[in-house]
Parts: structure tokens; C-alpha cells; sequence
């Protein structure tokens, strides 16, 4: 019974929190992956302006817009969570 959230009115014993997923943890983990990637691009793309070396294709500026994709899908997930703790503080399902 460790993996079914708790019923209405009850919280998780600290053993069940860490496998009670909350919603928009998803959401914000998969955020911050995109997030780290786009970073990494970013830097990937920014280092040979400093070093005098050939620039990369245009391409990799494309995949440095993945910092505010990230960014955006962190941010629905917060949006998200918010909303499911406010209906649960409301007694809402």
C-alpha cells in the first residue's frame, strides 16, 4: 500500500512521502532536465566566441531556446501543484 496516495484528511507517514508523488513534480522535474540541457548547449555555443575558435552551426543557438522551454514546463508544473494544494485546502478532490 506504500505506492497509493493517502486518503482525504490524512497525510503521508514520512516512510510513504517519498514515493507519493505530488502533481507537478513531474512537470518540474522533467522542466529542470530541459532547463540543464539547454544551459549546457548555451555554454556549448557561447565558449568559442571566448576561445577564437569556429563557431558552431546556427543550430546550436536553437537548442540553447531550450533554457526558456524548461523554464516554461518548470512553471506550469509550480503553476499545477499550486492548484492541487489549494483544492486540497479547500476539501476538494
Amino acid at each position: 500500500m506504500p505506492d497509493t496516495p493517502p486518503l482525504r484528511g490524512t497525510s503521508p507517514s514520512p516512510r510513504d512521502q517519498a514515493n507519493f508523488a505530488a502533481p507537478g513534480d513531474r512537470l518540474i522535474r522533467a522542466g529542470a532536465l530541459v532547463f540543464f540541457v539547454g544551459a549546457l548547449a548555451t555554454l556549448v555555443t557561447v565558449a568559442p566566441l571566448f576561445l577564437d575558435a569556429t563557431p558552431f552551426p546556427p543550430y546550436m543557438f536553437g537548442l540553447s531556446m531550450l533554457m526558456g522551454v524548461g523554464f516554461l514546463i518548470a512553471g506550469a508544473g509550480v503553476l499545477r501543484s499550486a492548484a492541487a494544494g489549494r483544492r486540497q485546502a479547500r476539501g476538494e478532490r
